[in-house]
């Protein structure tokens, strides 16, 4: 019998899942987390608990804690462990801030939506006790200086297979890791911004501040849910390999959009009342390009503006600065891109139901690319799992709000390309040496892992996809083995059981 009660109506979270967690008491089997769950993300209806050894298939994006209308459902809290570090005068705190955080936090205290609030919110964490904040948004820069360049060897050089997909967003590389491990070396090996701001910052920054990076506690305010799972993947210990301090990892903790906003509610501080204040020098200068990866489409247009330059050694036309046939709410977005003759085809798609119908069109030739920017939030990391809930149900309304407020936040600022950010040229000509070095390699990629197994040989394709490539799926009556195919071949033997066809059934 299994431990995961009402899976008819709801989805199943394991007690030890590092990114969302369920109250029990308050779950009123509305069946929200289910339909989210199994047709936006894909993945709910697609294993069967029974192969899985009672473990639920979850890819730790949090949008079952968003669409919850009772709280019942939330991200795992970290802010009290965090708090806990800043009274500690032993601890150094520092946390590096996300670009939707800026976008969407002002929500949670009744300003307009798309209120961009960075400077409020940085003077919110100094208040909080923060030792230092920093901007993820200059690791978004450093992301695009390993992720365009290794897009460009993969265009110039062959060396790895084109097309390239983008790794920002933890959710969607361990979807693949899952469902479509044959894909994974077709993932950059580019770190997300969290990955390369942690241990940069326990390396690089700790040795420009004179700080023992043994004390440092990183602490990483995202939209993001599933960014809880990837600070505790086993690779992501950089900086201890590094520095040889064994146990140390790059990022100690995340925290959400809205657990920040908790701390600050907790104790009484009047958000709006703060005046700006700037982030802390080394690591806290990002350019508009860092600024709109909150967009979906952002880390494709962001991407595109540096590889332009990396090829032609020119300047990135006006047109790469207003990229409008990636930019919008569109599930899934096509364009072609003209760098100096060589015509780049890329797609833009958020939610991994769809990054499923894509990589299915994919793998049968119906759709070639180049570059793939993959994200698994509604519009992005500006609809992430951790953001301030949509209690209004304003959907999308609210979602292109946020979108527009990073462009324009990007429009006005005079640094626009990743390339020509100042601190992170210095920090190349300091530590890196160039992209693609062999530090770089260490420090700033990393590694996929085929999991596969966990589905427990069982997948149940979702219906529109079996029924686009004209597929039957045929339950084994004895162990539960699904075989998939237009029919079931009268001598097929079951892979896990031995038996015949004659005991399976055809699931409908």
């Amino acid at each position: 019998m299994s431990k995961h009660q009402f899976t008819d109506i709801r989805v199943a979270i394991e007690p030890d899942n590092p990114a969302v967690q369920r109250l029990e008491f308050k779950c009123i089997k509305c069946g929200s987390c289910k339909a989210v769950c199994t047709d936006y993300i894909g993945v709910c209806g697609t294993y069967d608990l029974k192969a899985t050894g009672d473990v639920p298939i979850c890819i730790n994006c949090g949008q079952c804690a968003n669409v919850c209308p009772a709280d019942s459902i939330t991200e795992k809290v970290e802010a009290y462990e965090v708090a806990a570090a800043m009274r500690d005068p032993e601890k150094i705190v520092i946390f590096s801030t996300s670009p939707s955080v800026r976008i969407a936090l002002g929500e949670e205290f009744a300003m307009a939506d798309g209120s961009f609030v960075e400077g409020k919110m940085v003077a919110l964490l100094k208040k909080l006790g923060a030792d230092y904040v920093l901007d993820t948004n200059f690791a978004a820069d450093l992301t695009i200086m390993e992720e365009a360049s290794e897009l460009v060897e993969r265009i110039t050089k062959g060396e790895k297979p084109l097309l390239q997909f983008t790794s920002c967003c933890p959710a969607w590389v361990k979807f693949a890791e899952t469902y479509y491990p044959e894909m994974l070396p077709h993932i950059s090996s580019a770190k997300s911004p969290i990955g390369m701001q942690g241990p940069t910052i326990k390396t690089y920054f700790a040795k420009k501040m004179g700080l023992d990076p043994r004390k440092i506690v990183n602490v990483a305010v995202t939209p993001c849910t599933a960014k809880k799972y990837e600070i505790r993947r086993d690779e992501m210990n950089a900086a201890a390999r590094h520095l040889g301090i064994n146990g140390m990892r790059d990022m100690d903790y995340v925290i959400t959009t809205r657990e920040l906003a908790m701390l600050a509610k907790d104790e009484n501080i009047d958000f709006t009342a703060l005046e700006d204040k700037a982030y802390d020098d080394f690591m806290g200068l990002g350019s508009g390009a860092g600024v709109i990866f909150g967009n979906t489409g952002g880390v494709m247009e962001a991407a595109v503006r540096s590889a332009y330059t990396f090829v032609t050694k020119k300047t990135a036309p006006a047109a790469l600065y207003d990229l409008k046939p990636v930019r919008g709410l569109e599930g899934i977005k096509e364009a072609s891109v003209d760098i100096d003759g060589l015509k780049v085809k890329v797609a833009i798609v958020y939610g991994t139901a769809n990054v499923r119908k894509l990589i299915e069109k994919i793998k049968s030739g119906e759709k070639s690319y180049h570059f793939v920017e993959v994200m698994t939030c509604p519009g992005g990391c500006i609809g992430g799992g951790g953001q301030p809930k949509d209690r209004e149900y304003k959907g999308d309304a609210l979602r292109a709000k946020r979108i527009e407020g990073l462009y324009k936040r990007d429009d006005s600022m005079q640094l626009r390309l990743s390339h020509e950010n100042p601190e992170i040229i210095k920090l190349y000509e300091e530590f890196y040496g160039e992209p693609l070095s062999e530090l770089a390699e260490q420090m700033l990629h990393t590694v996929y892992f085929d999991r596969s197994a966990d589905l427990g040989g069982v997948y149940i394709a979702p219906t529109e996809i079996q029924s686009a490539a004209g597929l039957k799926q045929f339950r084994c009556k004895v162990c539960g083995y699904i075989y998939e195919g237009a029919i079931l071949p009268e001598d097929y033997t079951c892979p896990t059981c031995g038996v015949g066809a004659e005991m399976f059934e055809e699931v409908r």
